[in-house]
């Protein structure tokens, strides 16, 4: 059966008990704030591929349903702060837990955050899960050393921000209990270095700088919250003419 020519009359309906498939809400848009002071959910220890990220085998009969694969969130990470794999320490009280439920804990308090990588950050398969789950459980900053260039762009499309330290002995400064600031979001360019910084726990301060390979079609993504965002936005005005 074709599909209709014109979509806007279609629904598609999802039964809500469904573990297999869930409708997607679109991401929100950049509310034009720059970001202060994001708890850091995980430090990665050496690789981190997409399957560290969002791991395959049996959680891809959830790869329909964004929240239940959400549950393999940064699982096969190895924590750099304690050596553990899939668990760290929970921003929110101290407590220790797997990555996956520290994530949607801040999700459901409405608590953004941001996530370190070592070298060559997502590395792997084009598993573009392993994207889409930091941010819909809240992440809006990965940092890291360098990025595998696939993960990267996957990062883009979904509204978050890959930001590769300009010094990579900045990921060795990164403690268990320090916030990230990312500053100047309203004049981030092609580019143009990105002003950040670490609050550490004894109240002290140290900026550095990141880069990044935003284009300006792909800042357009980050504005809008995703690139679906974008391409949502123009079907929409051209349906409007």
């Amino acid at each position: 059966m074709e599909p209709a020519s014109d979509g806007r009359c279609t629904v598609v309906t999802v039964s809500p008990h469904s573990d297999r498939l869930q409708l997607l809400a679109p991401f929100p848009a950049w509310d034009g704030e720059d970001y202060i002071e994001l708890p850091v959910l995980m430090k990665a220890k050496g690789r981190c591929t997409t399957d560290h990220i969002s791991a395959a085998g049996a959680w891809l009969v959830y790869r329909g349903h964004l929240e239940n694969i959400s549950g393999n969130l940064f699982l096969g990470v190895v924590n750099a702060f304690t050596g553990a794999t899939g668990e760290g320490t929970d921003p929110s009280d101290g407590e220790t837990r797997s990555f996956p439920m520290i994530a949607k804990r801040l999700a459901e308090s409405g608590t953004h955050w941001c996530a370190v990588g070592a070298d060559n950050y997502g590395e792997g398969s084009s598993r573009e899960h392993a994207a889409m789950e930091p941010r819909f459980r809240g992440g809006l900053v990965i940092l890291a050393k360098s990025f595998a260039r696939i993960h990267e762009t996957n990062l883009k499309k979904q509204g978050i921000l890959p930001l590769t330290f300009r010094d990579p002995g900045t990921y060795e400064l990164i403690g268990q209990d320090d916030r990230i600031s990312v500053f100047d979001l309203a004049s981030l360019a092609p580019d143009a270095p990105v002003r950040c910084r670490i609050s550490h726990h004894d109240g002290s301060h140290r900026e550095f700088f990141c880069t990044h390979t935003f284009s300006l079609q792909q800042l357009e993504w980050f504005k809008a919250g995703s690139a679906l965002n974008v391409i949502r936005g123009r079907q929409s005005s051209i349906a409007v003419r």
